[in-house]
């Protein structure tokens, strides 16, 4: 993106987070040192479907597209309706959805998917209460294929909030391997990625 494109973006990000702090969880895009990490997890090959809960103003979009194959579907579901109107916006290319993480499988068969590849996530987890938390991690556990890949971003500034700890167990619950990458230090706040795959029953 050029930089008036990306001085908009900013803009529209720190907007939204003064006014819903609770559903933003940040006062800055996530990096694109982030974006790198979490792409990584983003199938090369194949024609693989990933969707992005929370994108916001599309901080991971870009460089999760540039790595998808031809033919692949890239979705985005994000609960915020101003960020949904920037991002069909700012990305037309992007099938851009407005609902709650936890109605992921309803919205995935109103769209003919039977799973996805992967799910790439920015919500502010330890924001959110226990069982909304466990709801939407279900929802994505329920939508992935058997090989799939769930990456969920957090920051280490919140790892002393109660709901980091709550995070953390129900991940372990959730999934059978979870793996907290190195901290992303170059963020605003610091991040750290957890990749996780193996759904449990």
């Amino acid at each position: 993106m050029n930089s008036r494109a990306t001085l908009h973006e900013y803009r529209t990000f720190l907007s939204r987070a003064l006014q819903r702090p609770s559903t933003v969880g940040a006062v800055l895009p996530t990096s694109q040192h982030v974006a790198s990490a979490v792409a990584d997890v983003v199938p090369a090959t194949g024609t693989p479907t990933v969707v992005e809960l929370g994108p916001g103003t599309g901080a991971l979009t870009d460089l999760v597209e540039q790595r998808l194959p031809s033919g692949s579907r890239h979705l985005a579901v994000e609960i915020d309706p101003d960020m949904v109107d920037y991002l069909r916006r700012s990305r037309p290319w992007l099938e851009v959805h407005h609902a709650d993480a936890a109605d992921l499988p309803t919205l995935l068969n109103q769209q003919g998917i039977t799973h996805v590849d992967a799910v790439i996530s920015s919500i502010p987890w330890t924001l959110l209460p226990l069982y909304q938390q466990r709801r939407a991690l279900d929802a994505v556990a329920h939508s992935l294929a058997p090989h799939g890949v769930f990456t969920a971003l957090t920051y280490i500034t919140a790892l002393w909030r109660p709901g980091s700890a709550a995070f953390d167990r129900a991940l372990r619950t959730t999934f059978e391997e979870v793996v907290p990458r190195t901290p992303v230090w170059r963020n605003v706040p610091p991040a750290r990625v957890y990749i996780c795959r193996r759904a449990r029953p």
